[in-house]
């Protein structure tokens, strides 16, 4: 394909690269703060820190394994059996997504207080992350060829055979991929670990900030943060492989149907207590929350003044990401290569980080380079796009690629520029993707809680400032009208998410595993 084999053009570079330079915002602050080399390794080599870095890799894997194992066995079910009522299924377990993990903690510290710790904090990050499998899982099933299966089963090969020969190699990337956009987004929690009192890098580093006294051991914990994060993101990018561009429908039929026989009320009971726990009790707590709250306990004049903050700066957030997005993807789908590599991988790094972290950084950047914007929406709005660029960026390559790339060589062909290209035909093309990212985008930072807790403007209070100082004095009649709007509110996208292709007849377009933060529903 020529377009990916010639030299990419200066104006996809350049802004490209501004994307990037924005991402790395915070790790230049951490730098910067962190100090000398042995001010480092004081931090580092320490006691507290050696058992810091054990409880958090600790629950990231507890979490992992338990979300892959639910992503995987659900996402097979899916795809392969016939699991009665697969189309409900497949909504309802994306669903989790819709639910917070600061509000899932609420919920499960509220009416169980002895989950607080660490069995607490693996079951709510558990609930709220194995979608992240899931969806990538059902896709790459369903896109395995059933002709290859069944070539391999004509030469003799009995069913488990042909899954270790066919199938399995088929999904591993996938699998191995989620796995560990599960484990960053667990390095990156606050709200459930600080709920859950369980003592992970976040809360150590909140806490550190917010008191004032060391600061220098809260960057330096930052930074192994990011050194954990930028492996995770290098192995899940050597985990995903090179992405080619689509080009034709793919596989036209699904593959053999396994008959559950007996295993199936196993399979449905268990589907329908992770539904249960991760969906129908926040629900049912929500509810209950408005209905024993008292008529008074309502402020509607704060409660619309929140609402309308909230989308005022999603709706920018969102504006921000996309036009910074476009070049990366591009980039990324069409000249596949170093440059665009790392300026891809430049952009996940903030969303790596924990909330509270870009939010201090990009108050240095204020106080430093942007003071005219400082405590302004502008810097808050900066701060979404370094949290979410990537769920952006997803959008933009997954749309590109799976858009035909002959559209382009024909345009090409007929005298158009690499700008007209772009244009008329590229953007057209994926412009159904990139509003999705735009739409996720928007809706995740109408969630988002560290950031806007410490950058919002003063006098200014979002749906989820509002909802944590209720959540903070145990106010649940008070909590349960943002709460309500939050989850309704994200349930939107998920529901869409979960609706994506057919379980039956032609397959969903592909979606990378690489991508699968895009497919976020909640951030920490």
């Amino acid at each position: 394909m020529a377009m990916t084999r010639a030299r990419a053009p200066w104006w996809l570079v350049a802004p490209a690269a501004l994307a990037a330079v924005v991402a790395l915002l915070p790790i230049w602050y951490l730098v910067a703060r962190a100090g000398s080399p042995a001010a480092v390794a004081d931090v580092l080599l320490t006691p507290a820190t050696a058992r810091l870095t054990l409880r958090s890799l600790l629950l990231a894997a507890l979490v992992t394994v338990l979300a892959t194992a639910i992503g995987v066995a659900a996402a097979w079910l899916l795809a392969r059996t016939d699991l009665p009522g697969r189309p409900g299924w497949q909504v309802a377990l994306v669903l989790p997504l819709a639910v917070p993990s600061y509000i899932g903690a609420f919920v499960w510290i509220e009416a169980f207080p002895a989950l607080a710790g660490l069995s607490g904090a693996v079951l709510v990050l558990t609930l709220a992350t194995f979608p992240f499998v899931l969806l990538p899982v059902l896709a790459a099933l369903q896109r395995v060829d059933p002709a290859l299966e069944e070539v391999a089963a004509s030469l003799g090969h009995g069913r488990l055979a042909v899954a270790r020969l066919v199938t399995v190699p088929a999904v591993r990337p996938s699998v191995a991929a989620g796995a560990l956009l599960v484990a960053l987004y667990v390095l990156s929690d606050f709200g459930a670990v600080a709920l859950m009192r369980y003592e992970v890098f976040t809360w150590v580093i909140y806490g550190a900030y917010r008191s004032g006294y060391d600061p220098t051991r809260a960057a330096v914990l930052s930074l192994l943060l990011v050194v954990i994060a930028l492996v995770l993101v290098v192995l899940e990018g050597r985990a995903r492989g090179r992405a080619s561009a689509r080009i034709g429908a793919g596989v036209a039929r699904e593959g053999r149907v396994v008959h559950l026989g007996a295993a199936r009320v196993p399979a449905v009971l268990g589907l329908a207590a992770v539904v249960t726990a991760g969906v129908v009790v926040p629900s049912v707590s929500i509810v209950g929350w408005v209905l024993t709250g008292s008529a008074g306990a309502l402020d509607l004049g704060e409660f619309g003044q929140a609402l309308l903050a909230s989308v005022r700066l999603a709706l920018l957030a969102a504006a921000a990401c996309v036009a910074l997005a476009v070049p990366v993807g591009v980039l990324a789908a069409r000249w596949p290569g170093r440059t665009a590599r790392l300026l891809e991988r430049a952009t996940w790094t903030g969303h790596a980080l924990p909330g509270i972290v870009v939010a201090i950084a990009m108050v240095f950047v204020g106080v430093k380079l942007l003071r005219p914007i400082y405590q302004q929406t502008p810097l808050l709005v900066l701060a979404y796009v370094v949290l979410f660029l990537p769920l952006a960026v997803g959008a933009v390559r997954t749309a590109v690629e799976a858009s035909p790339v002959r559209a382009e060589e024909v345009a090409r062909s007929l005298g158009q520029s690499p700008l007209g290209v772009l244009r008329r035909v590229t953007l057209p093309q994926a412009a159904p993707g990139i509003a999705a990212g735009a739409v996720l985008v928007l809706l995740t930072t109408m969630k988002e809680l560290p950031v806007t807790l410490l950058l919002h403007p003063t006098g200014t209070e979002t749906l989820a400032t509002a909802l944590w100082d209720h959540m903070l004095v145990s106010d649940r009649a008070g909590a349960a009208p943002y709460a309500a709007l939050i989850v309704l509110g994200a349930a939107l996208p998920a529901v869409l998410l979960g609706r994506m292709g057919r379980l039956g007849g032609r397959p969903a377009p592909p979606v990378r595993a690489a991508d699968a933060l895009v497919l976020e529903g909640s951030r920490p």
